[in-house]
């Protein structure tokens, strides 16, 4: 089996994934799930998640899995500049339902 690099490259996940443990102190499972979904993105960032209009390639969706029983769910907005294959983060944060 070869080790091939990403098909994308993603930039500031991590650190906006600590503001938003820092801001909403989620519990570690949590903090689990959504860090193995930004993994997700190198292969498909377009993979469950939304275009928002008025804004060039700005994309949002939910994390899947991430619902906590009291109708709030993890999502993250994130922009796509497919000219170079980068995936920049804007935010994480938690919203309630429905989106």
């Amino acid at each position: 089996m070869r080790n091939s690099p990403p098909d994308w490259q993603l930039e500031g996940f991590l650190d906006r994934l600590d503001a938003w443990i820092e801001r909403e102190s989620p519990n570690d499972d949590l903090c689990l799930l959504v860090t193995a979904w930004i993994m997700t993105r190198y292969g498909d960032p377009y993979q469950g998640v939304r275009r928002e209009s008025g804004f060039p390639n700005l994309w949002f969706g939910a994390v899947p899995d991430t619902e906590d029983g009291s109708g709030n769910i993890v999502v993250c907005a994130y922009w796509i500049e497919e000219s170079n294959r980068v995936v920049r983060c804007d935010s994480f944060a938690t919203l309630g339902l429905p989106l």
